[in-house]
């Protein structure tokens, strides 16, 4: 955005923490002079460091992705700033908070144009060779693969698939005549820009990694995603991972895959997210799932602190009853201002 912003007028900058500590001060610098009118970033604007001449408008993508007192601490920096927070995902939190009046909705409904549904099935661990057979014939047809792992390494606690150790084995395995590349936390990052990069250009057909792409990642040929161990993650980020399959033309399908033993909330999440591809019906269907959390503190999931009210049963009456406070405060002429 910086060049068409320049284009108009408009002075932008980046302050990420991957900066020089130079950079990042004079970056600061310029912004609290308010010579930078708009300041791009990540996490690293929350820090105390980084201060605005003055804030009229914060913008906050992928919203789940930033805490509750990382989003307040962000909108401090100013004066009442409006705030603009957006996600494909809602937070249970959010949900609930919006149907006490806090958060005014804008909803996308209508996908891109050219773009259809991601087809979503969720399978048990024996249907691998399918599934990699599957990953195969997409592969000549020029369609790409994620296959998404919870864990990076082998865990001594948790008996859960590891992208490294499946990356050994799929590639002199089932997968040895693809082209096959992976990603983690701990890649370093010229080495992870550089295997992205080569799956953006299609010099790769599979790209195996943890959830580090779960965000930012655009790749329209990308056609297929495996997730391992889908049982063990949450609706909100199930969902964000899907959101990385399906942007080209393409017909896109996403396999979950569960290992057994599955629990009973695991199977309900599983059938939940397999049945829409609504961020909101996701949204409800986690607040039925792991509660809302508290609504004046920062715990965001749990059973609320009412003695009456069903948060998520009683979604008219909490309607009503907000509209009937928008129409009780917007006569202020008729209310005792005394106390």
């Amino acid at each position: 955005w910086k060049e068409p912003l320049a284009a108009v007028g408009v002075t932008s900058a980046l302050l990420t923490s991957s900066l020089k500590p130079a950079e990042k001060k004079a970056t600061a610098q310029r912004c609290a002079e308010g010579e930078v009118k708009i300041l791009f970033g990540t996490h690293a604007l929350i820090y105390d460091y980084v201060s605005f001449d003055n804030l009229g408008l914060v913008i906050i993508d992928e919203q789940h992705r930033f805490g509750v007192e990382q989003r307040g601490k962000l909108y401090e920096k100013g004066d009442n700033p409006d705030l603009l927070v957006m996600t494909a995902t809602p937070i249970p939190r959010t949900l609930a908070l919006t149907l006490y009046g806090d958060l005014e909705i804008s909803t996308i409904k209508d996908m891109p144009a050219g773009r259809k549904t991601v087809r979503t099935v969720w399978r048990t661990k024996d249907v691998r060779d399918k599934v990699y057979q599957f990953v195969a014939e997409e592969a000549a047809k020029k369609g790409q693969t994620f296959i998404v792992y919870p864990l990076i390494e082998k865990s001594e606690q948790m008996e859960l698939e590891n992208v490294e150790d499946a990356y050994r084995e799929l590639s002199d395995g089932a997968l040895k005549e693809l082209r096959v590349g992976m990603v983690h936390g701990r890649v370093k990052a010229a080495e992870r820009d550089k295997t992205l990069k080569e799956f953006r250009d299609g010099e790769l057909d599979v790209l195996m990694a943890t959830t580090v792409i779960e965000v930012g990642i655009d790749n329209p040929n990308a056609t297929i995603m495996i997730i391992e161990h889908a049982e063990r993650f949450g609706l909100a980020q199930l969902h964000q991972l899907r959101g990385r399959i399906g942007r080209g033309s393409r017909q896109a399908t996403l396999v979950a895959i569960a290992h057994p033993p599955i629990s009973d909330i695991g199977r309900q999440r599983l059938e939940y997210f397999t049945s829409t591809t609504d961020g909101f019906a996701i949204a409800e269907a986690d607040l039925i799932l792991r509660g809302p959390g508290e609504m004046f503190g920062v715990r965001q999931s749990g059973l609320p602190e009412l003695r009456t009210a069903r948060i998520t049963q009683d979604r008219d009456l909490i309607e009503s009853s907000r509209q009937l406070l928008e129409k009780l405060f917007s006569n202020q002429s008729g209310l005792d201002t005394e106390y």
